[in-house]
């Protein structure tokens, strides 16, 4: 392996996981894995932001509440900067009907109320991917991120807080290679000074074992050959199209569940595997954070995958995973 000055790590710590929401948040539990977690070295909390339309459906209100979300996060503001933790919030567009004059009113009022709290901000997630309550399934999400990008950097430099790095998140597509070349296709005509001057990372969604089925470690299509796949295609094809080559990677989120046919062990297994080779990777593909998906299971109780991604239960019990990857930030974290 590579010398490798180390990863900023980081996690989801709350507890909702798209549509399916659980018990209530603790923070006096939140506060106390993470702080266990990250022992006193540089970590990101991800939070998430959500923009429904100028006048969403009930139901939708019902899952993600933006006002509410403009308010306040799942913990107090002084709590994103204390003990060297970092704010990376995401800025989800989800109306359903295109609305891009709305979204960048929503992208002011989100700067104004968190710049004072956020490290990175992140503009659409994952608009590569075209499934339900994606922002790529969103009408006009490819001008929500392409304006939203430049509109976020001249208000970040008219309130001057120029600390905040930009930037937005791509999945994997299941279906690559090729999956989202129209995507990338896309944004390689635009000028550089118009869109790709402005980025300062790319985040990374990676999720190759979580919803469906792995080969076993050492043969061909294991969860090793995936990860590595998924981020050498990232790097070394789709960025470059997009006039992207050098900027930096966030895997801004990664995990595997438990659930009826995966034990506790088996999520440890593979979630060490996927963050070794993440690791092992960095130094040449430029990886410098990575964000684990999640602290908190939704529901214990739910056999879907979506619901049990926690590396605690519902009820903050740490599973085996909490202590790997506890062990892994104690080893390989940037100091």
């Amino acid at each position: 392996m590579r010398a490798n000055k180390g990863l900023t790590f980081g996690i989801y710590a709350a507890s909702q996981a798209g549509t399916s929401i659980g018990a209530p948040d603790d923070p006096a539990a939140i506060d106390e894995l993470v702080t266990a977690l990250q022992s006193g070295k540089p970590f990101v909390i991800r939070e998430y932001l959500h923009y429904l339309g100028a006048d969403p459906e009930p139901e939708r209100v019902a899952v993600v509440d933006p006002e509410r979300e403009l308010r306040n996060l799942t913990m107090p503001d002084e709590w994103y900067v204390s003990d060297r933790r970092q704010l990376d919030l995401v800025l989800s567009y989800l109306p359903t009907t295109a609305d891009i004059p709305g979204w960048l009113a929503f992208i002011d009022r989100a700067i104004h109320r968190y710049a004072p709290i956020t490290r990175f901000l992140q503009i659409t997630l994952e608009p590569n991917f075209p499934i339900p309550w994606i922002d790529g399934s969103s009408p006009g999400v490819l001008d929500a991120l392409t304006q939203g990008i430049a509109h976020a950097r001249r208000e970040l430099n008219h309130i001057g807080h120029n600390h905040i790095d930009l930037g937005f998140s791509v999945a994997e597509p299941p279906d690559r290679p090729g999956g989202d070349d129209d995507f990338w296709q896309h944004l390689a005509k635009i000028p550089e000074p118009d869109f790709a001057d402005h980025i300062d990372y790319i985040g990374l969604a990676l999720y190759p074992d979580a919803f469906s089925f792995v080969s076993p470690a050492g043969t061909p299509g294991n969860i090793i050959e995936l990860t590595e796949r998924a981020i050498r295609d990232l790097r070394e094809t789709t960025l470059p199209t997009a006039h992207l080559d050098s900027v930096p990677l966030h895997i801004a989120e990664n995990g595997t569940p438990t659930g009826p046919t995966r034990s506790p062990r088996h999520q440890a297994d593979s979630l060490e595997q996927m963050i070794e080779t993440i690791i092992d990777t960095a130094p040449t593909h430029n990886i410098t954070h990575y964000e684990l998906f999640a602290l908190r299971d939704t529901n214990s109780a739910a056999p879907d995958p979506i619901n049990q991604l926690g590396i605690t239960t519902d009820d903050y019990y740490p599973k085996p995973a909490f202590t790997l990857y506890q062990t892994l930030i104690d080893q390989h974290s940037m100091r």
